[in-house]
């Protein structure tokens, strides 16, 4: 019996090769036009810059196209007796791959571009120039960005060598793994989608530990992968998690499982059966402990339930709480205005 995580949510790495995955932009939005004084009469804003998801983009492809990477919007047309308001200077958009985290040089993330068409302001325009500035113009905002390109998987199994995770991600995916012992990396995971009758796909990326304990019971094992992922990035265990329990069809793996759940009831009590060392700063709860035999083929379909279950329920409650985000903004705007 053979165990491995399923960590739920977004798992995110970055992809190396002969391309580009990140890039370094200066943006600035345009000037705003100058007002006319003796009429009244308000200048142009200046042009925005905005960050666009578009298909058969690559970040070399804008690093070749614009090689100065400078972005700037359009200035606002100045005021006249013809036309006393300006108009807005012309918005500059940076076509940019899906898949795309902006985020201002420091690190601070502006947002993201999951899906075509997506778009972010990343430099505003400056005001046109009208009687509260002297019909004197601002200038837009000059800002340095980064474009982050990152591949997305909804969800990463994690486990030592021989789990089973490669006939997992065979038997659950269109992923054709090489059944080898890799060390755990984030460089070449192995990638595939689960298919679902709504047509629905998910992306899902599996990962190996490179184990150098001896063998170990189901517990110690659970232990002891909880502590790995500790210490390679502690964040991944505040994702949902379901323990799946590989090779049922071997003798004896029902008793196995059963004893399994059992102590992970009671963690704590059967922690000494670790080293001081190995025993992690907080046990993991599993959504589910799943049952299965990539081999046989028994508990998949359940197991691929359970993950869309669970990856739904995570998408609805980030929705719900992208939508509290913006009411609380929507509301502090309108208190600032009254």
């Amino acid at each position: 019996m053979q165990l491995e995580m399923v960590q739920l949510s977004r798992v995110v790495f970055r992809k190396y090769g002969n391309f580009i995955d990140n890039l370094r932009l200066y943006v600035r939005g345009g000037s705003g036009g100058m007002g006319l004084q003796r009429l009244g009469g308000k200048g142009g804003d200046g042009g925005d810059v905005w960050v666009v998801a578009a298909k058969d983009i690559t970040l070399k492809r804008i690093k070749d196209k614009f090689p100065q990477k400078r972005f700037v919007g359009g200035v606002g047309a100045n005021s006249n007796i013809r036309a006393l308001k300006g108009e807005k200077g012309e918005s500059k958009e940076i076509l940019a791959p899906v898949g795309i985290t902006v985020t201002f040089d420091d690190g601070k993330i502006i947002g993201h571009l999951n899906t075509e068409g997506d778009r972010l302001m990343v430099a505003k325009g400056g005001r046109g120039g009208c009687m509260y500035s002297a019909f004197q113009p601002s200038r837009g905002k000059a800002k340095l960005i980064r474009l982050d390109l990152k591949l997305i998987a909804d969800f990463g199994l994690v486990g030592f060598p021989n789990a089973g995770k490669s006939s997992l991600l065979t038997a659950m995916s269109n992923a054709t793994p090489e059944i080898a012992s890799y060390p755990f990396t984030t460089v070449r995971p192995h990638i595939g989608k689960l298919m679902y009758k709504d047509y629905k796909q998910v992306d899902v990326c599996g990962f190996q530990l490179a184990s150098k304990a001896p063998f170990r019971s189901a517990f110690e094992t659970v232990q002891l992968l909880t502590k790995e992922l500790e210490l390679y990035k502690e964040e991944l265990l505040l994702k949902p998690a379901i323990l799946v329990v590989n090779k049922m069809d071997l003798t004896s793996a029902e008793d196995k499982l059963l004893e399994l759940k059992e102590q992970l009831q009671k963690p704590e009590d059967f922690s000494d059966l670790l080293p001081d060392d190995m025993i992690p700063k907080n046990f993991t709860t599993f959504k589910q402990v799943v049952p299965i035999s990539a081999s046989t083929g028994f508990g998949i379909d359940n197991l691929k339930s359970l993950i869309r279950e669970s990856l739904d329920e995570e998408a609805e409650n980030a929705t719900e709480a992208v939508h509290e985000e913006r009411l609380q903004e929507l509301r502090h705007q309108v208190q600032q205005r009254s």
